[in-house]
């Protein structure tokens, strides 16, 4: 079945140095970008991490430290990714949870514009999940009855989702599906809007899943003590939340979509604040009404205590000398007298 496209569709896959996507790094991309007319184009790039393999991973994907030893690094590559992905929707498997989020998280630690805004997302994973429950292996065989040749491989596994999404069109069209609210509705259509909606389910905010949207379209925190929370309302009740989780170990997307809730909620906070009424100024005439008002008179302690203290200078009292007669020159005699 051939895929009704608008515009085209990147598939691609990753293979990294772990999934952690704070730390770990991509050694490996690449796409098949499909095109309306049904042609495609195929790129892979082996990247230099910048780090070690862990023997784990390597042991996963068989891409170790020698054959990525003279590989670009992705800042060398990204403008070349970023153009080829131009224009494209993007579809992978499990590529809500780890691949867009990871390539995102590459691009913005080297300062390279990708814009994910009015793109759409289709994780043909989330399809065959909540259509089968399976993996990418099981998906393969059931749906294309065939095993996946070189599995890992990057083009390998984009090549089988790329199929697998085929055939889950031609098997589940017009096929009714419920959710758990018990809607009911027929989800996998052949056209990539309808795709996205499906596969995007538990709208996340930031691929990272660290905030999703409410019924009412909502921003709310999806882990942690404010899970199910409106992130405003966090942000009202305990702002420095915001400073712990810019300066913590999340997602540089995710602290990107952070940022752009709480500048939102501080400019509205800003505006409520300006549209206050000022108290307004007594004027001449209510001056003069409060100073017509009856006041209760006060008592004489009252009036003794909110009496002004004045400082006035010591004045010492002026009296008419007394000239000196023969009684006090007596009395000035005795007293030499009893001295000696």
């Amino acid at each position: 079945m051939k895929l009704n496209l608008k515009r085209p569709l990147a598939f691609f896959d990753l293979e990294a140095t772990g999934i952690n996507i704070g730390v770990d790094r991509i050694v490996e991309i690449s796409v098949i970008k499909l095109h309306p007319d049904g042609s495609e184009d195929v790129k892979t790039w082996r990247v230099h991490p910048e780090m070690p393999i862990p023997i784990e991973s390597s042991l996963i994907h068989g891409i170790y430290d020698e054959h990525i030893a003279n590989e670009p690094t992705f800042k060398e590559i990204a403008p070349l990714v970023s153009e080829f992905l131009d224009n494209s929707d993007l579809a992978g498997f499990n590529s809500n949870k780890f691949d867009i989020p990871m390539l995102m998280e590459e691009f913005l630690r080297v300062g390279v514009l990708f814009d994910l805004d009015n793109r759409h997302f289709v994780d043909v994973q989330n399809i065959f999940h909540q259509m089968e429950q399976r993996t990418l292996k099981a998906a393969y065989q059931f749906y294309c009855q065939k095993d996946i040749i070189n599995a890992h491989s990057a083009e390998a596994d984009t090549r089988a989702t790329m199929e697998v999404l085929l055939a889950q069109l031609a098997r589940y069209e017009n096929q009714e599906w419920e959710d758990k609210k018990g809607n009911k509705s027929i989800p996998v259509v052949n056209h990539v809007e309808g795709l996205h909606k499906f596969t995007n389910l538990h709208r996340p905010v930031d691929f990272a899943g660290r905030m999703a949207f409410n019924d009412a379209g909502e921003e709310v925190f999806n882990f942690g003590k404010h899970k199910g929370k409106r992130v405003e309302d966090v942000f009202n009740a305990e702002p420095s939340y915001y400073s712990w989780m810019m300066q913590g170990d999340f997602p540089l997307y995710t602290k990107r979509k952070l940022e752009q809730i709480y500048k939102r909620w501080n400019d509205k906070r800003q505006a409520e604040r300006q549209a206050k009424p000022v108290q307004p100024k007594l004027f001449v005439e209510d001056t003069k009404a409060e100073a017509s008002k009856p006041t209760q008179q006060p008592s004489v302690q009252q009036k003794a205590y909110n009496k002004p203290y004045e400082n006035k200078p010591f004045k010492k009292k002026e009296e008419p000398a007394v000239p000196v007669n023969e009684d006090m020159l007596k009395l000035l005699a005795d007293k030499f007298k009893k001295g000696l």
